[in-house]
């Protein structure tokens, strides 16, 4: 990067009372954690705060879990690229989590079964077998979903501060959020998580109303509308338009991914719907949040959009445009544009709220990560070490191995961000990875709950074959050939596209579960042995 690219990216106003203002919001986190560590007796209290989660609490929670700072920055790039034609995504999570909730699909019997897990459930209905290869499969694909979150979060830290893209301050921040993360969840488990979460809500609701005001009052919405127009046309609006980054297909797949899985099968949601007080609860909480799933696109849509007219149309973002949109044939190199949405933001707010701000940014970094250890390391532990072993595991032994595996996870993921190169955007990684898991867990758990014939070996077949999502990804695609670079331009060329792919899978994996189940049956079981759910273990 030149040092003029430094120095633009440099600009902010964070001044000392707003790093003050962070400090104190941080370690009001970390007390969080080491007081509430003494309730965390169990598996059941440290997963699952004891059930006894109830609506609003519940709604917040789940805010705060899905409204991570990598959605944000993953959203604004999606607004920044592709304008207001990214709100599809936005509707399609609040409709499908409205009907989620007045049904009851999936998260009712879930919560009925009484279960800590999606692995749990599946060894329930169908064996051990089926736990251990549905665990293992969700945490492959979960915790490499995680993989980014930390360098994505941490670029927004590093924008916002105005410290360097380059040399140490990157991984130093990497390394100071990630410890704080890890020591407050691994000590108070979900009781932390949810407590953290209230105040990350509170902080985060505020942030995101007052930003959003700003910048409408800054660049005036007739702007905002025009020059999206002039910089993106049709496909800045239509997401469907002949040269929209989205298409039909697209669109398809985000009603899977983002609609029906991000709140019905994605584990980090069901683990909320897990831990509430009663089914009725669970259906009440999905209903009043598909507002706030709406939101938690919406809005980051919308600040990515104004940062591109920001950088397009105003004086103040001038100096900004030939960094991030270089002339063709120039030979420069465009900058990363995750850094639109934090370089915006720190040159519109004023000192004092830019502390705030960036608090509840933190909050939402925080809360997501939370979730995602706690969520992820206990799969690990109660769906594929406790059903390998011989000797059953204490219930403190399992809390011990769960806060082990929340430190052992950390460090991937700070390698990970560090060492993955792919050119993918921020949600298609996140789509195509958590597929790995979801597509073949979509056919498994509608089977199981839904389909009295579906087999122990359908549910292995299809779990198999959802995690075919895998090539998808950018680079598993340029090694097996599905992508090819042009000989002209230099760049990969996709002979399938991430949405594409992972239609295909969810395809394959609903028909392996149906075939399997049909040549394979399950041999009927005992009369004396009772077919309801039995409590969690």
């Amino acid at each position: 990067m030149s040092p003029e690219a430094t120095a633009a990216l440099q600009q902010t106003r964070f001044s000392t009372v707003d790093g003050v203002i962070v400090a104190v919001y941080l370690g009001l986190s970390l007390l969080i954690g080491v007081m509430v560590r003494r309730y965390a007796r169990d598996m059941t209290s440290y997963i699952g705060a004891d059930r006894k989660i109830g609506t609003w609490l519940g709604v917040a929670t789940m805010l705060g879990t899905e409204m991570g700072l990598v959605t944000v920055m993953y959203s604004a790039q999606k607004g920044f690229t592709s304008g207001f034609a990214a709100f599809h995504i936005a509707l399609i999570a609040g409709v499908a989590t409205l009907l989620i909730g007045a049904t009851g699909f999936i998260v009712g019997p879930l919560r009925r079964a009484r279960v800590l897990t999606i692995p749990e459930y599946y060894g329930q209905r169908f064996g051990q077998r089926v736990r251990v290869l549905g665990g293992i499969l969700l945490a492959f694909g979960g915790i490499l979903n995680m993989g980014l979150f930390l360098k994505v979060g941490s670029k927004f830290i590093v924008g916002i501060t105005g410290l360097s893209g380059e040399g140490w301050a990157l991984p130093a921040v990497m390394i100071g959020l990630l410890l704080l993360v890890l020591i407050y969840t691994a000590l108070g488990g979900m009781i932390s998580v949810i407590l953290t979460d209230y105040v990350q809500f509170v902080i985060l609701s505020f942030g995101l109303i007052i930003a959003t005001w700003m910048a409408i009052t800054k660049l005036g919405w007739v702007n905002i509308f025009e020059t999206t127009q002039a910089v993106l046309g049709e496909k800045g609006f239509n997401p469907v338009a002949e040269e929209s980054n989205f298409g039909w297909t697209y669109v398809l797949w985000m009603f899977i991914s983002a609609g029906l899985v991000g709140c019905a099968v994605w584990p980090t949601a069901v683990s909320r719907a897990l831990a509430m007080e009663s089914e009725k609860a669970v259906r009440r909480q999905y209903m009043v949040s598909s507002i706030s799933f709406t939101v938690r696109f919406l809005i980051p849509y919308f600040w990515g959009i104004c940062a591109l007219v920001f950088i397009h149309s105003s004086t103040e973002g001038a100096d900004l445009k030939a960094l991030f949109f270089p002339p063709e044939g120039s030979g420069v190199e465009a900058i990363d544009n995750l850094y639109a949405l934090p370089v915006f933001l720190g040159r519109l707010l004023p000192p004092v709220l830019i502390g705030v701000i960036t608090a509840a940014m933190i909050a939402a970094f925080m809360s997501t990560h939370d979730s995602y250890f706690l969520c992820w390391s206990a799969v690990i532990t109660q769906d594929i070490v406790a059903p390998l072993r011989r000797k059953p595991l204490t219930q403190t032994g399992r809390v011990r191995l769960t806060r082990l595996i929340i430190f052992a996870l950390g460090t991937y993921v700070l390698a990970w961000g560090l060492l993955y190169k792919g050119s993918d955007d921020i949600w298609d990684y996140m789509a195509v990875t958590g597929a790995i898991y979801f597509n073949g867990a979509i056919a498994v758990l509608v089977g199981g709950l839904y389909w009295k014939r579906a087999s122990s070996a359908g549910a292995m077949a299809a779990l198999v074959a959802g995690g075919a999502a895998i090539f998808g990804l950018g680079p598993v695609q340029q090694l097996v050939g599905l992508q090819f670079r042009d000989p002209e331009t230099g760049e990969w060329v996709q002979r399938l596209t991430g949405a594409e792919v992972g239609l295909c899978s969810v395809g394959l994996a609903i028909t392996a579960m149906v075939v399997f189940s049909l040549l394979l049956p399950d041999r009927p079981k005992p009369q004396a042995t009772s077919s309801s759910p039995q409590p969690a273990t």
